[in-house]
């Protein structure tokens, strides 16, 4: 396979990252049997980065596409209440609170939707921005999701924010594996791990 290409992201890769953020959504694997709506997902997880931060949203490329993305915000505590404003309304006009009782996973993304976290102002003091990261199993282990979260921890630094977290459940392994392999480090207790944006030896 050809070298692949990490690129800003642009308008026309939406729906292939929303398609991304479903064939990785099962902790790494392809969820697209979870949900009937295949939008779902990626309207939690990616399209509020691609619409807010499109700045801070990176792509890997291939001879057959999108293969990965990154998506950050700079500001969790901004992020989350844009969220509130602008993106949360409509989606909960589309995804009533008794939509999907037959799809667990489903159901868990509209619960979420109609009652967001907000995460915990002792996490966003010291680390305020926040990423996502998800590769296609054709991209992975080839170091792009290293090189995608330098481009984008570049870009955070350039913009004055200091540190970045994330949210990594206990049982993506792999995930965690690959954050320590990037120099993350636990805040508190897990799900939370977090780490400068200035380079720094790993």
């Amino acid at each position: 396979m050809a070298d692949s290409t990490i690129r800003p992201f642009r308008s026309e890769d939406t729906d292939a990252c929303y398609a991304i953020c479903l064939r990785t959504g099962d902790l790494g694997r392809d969820a697209t049997h979870l949900f009937s709506d295949p939008r779902l997902l990626g309207e939690i997880y990616v399209g509020p980065y691609l619409a807010r931060w499109p700045g801070f949203a990176f792509v890997v490329e291939d001879e057959l596409g999108v293969a990965g993305y990154i998506v950050g915000a700079p500001d969790t505590v901004e992020h989350e209440r844009w969220l509130e404003a602008e993106w949360w309304p409509a989606l909960r006009d589309r995804y009533p609170r008794t939509s999907f009782r037959d799809e667990p996973a489903a159901a868990r993304c509209v619960a979420h939707v109609h009652a967001p976290p907000v995460t915990d102002s002792e996490i966003t003091a010291g680390y305020p921005a926040h990423l996502h990261i998800d590769l296609l199993a054709r991209s992975q282990g080839r170091g792009y999701g290293r090189r995608l979260t330098d481009r984008l921890l570049e870009a955070l630094a350039a913009a004055g924010v200091p540190a970045v977290h994330l949210a990594c459940s206990p049982d993506n392994t792999a995930a965690i594996a690959f954050y320590r392999r990037l120099g993350f480090e636990d805040l508190r207790d897990r799900p939370w791990v977090g780490r400068p944006t200035a380079s720094m030896e790993t």
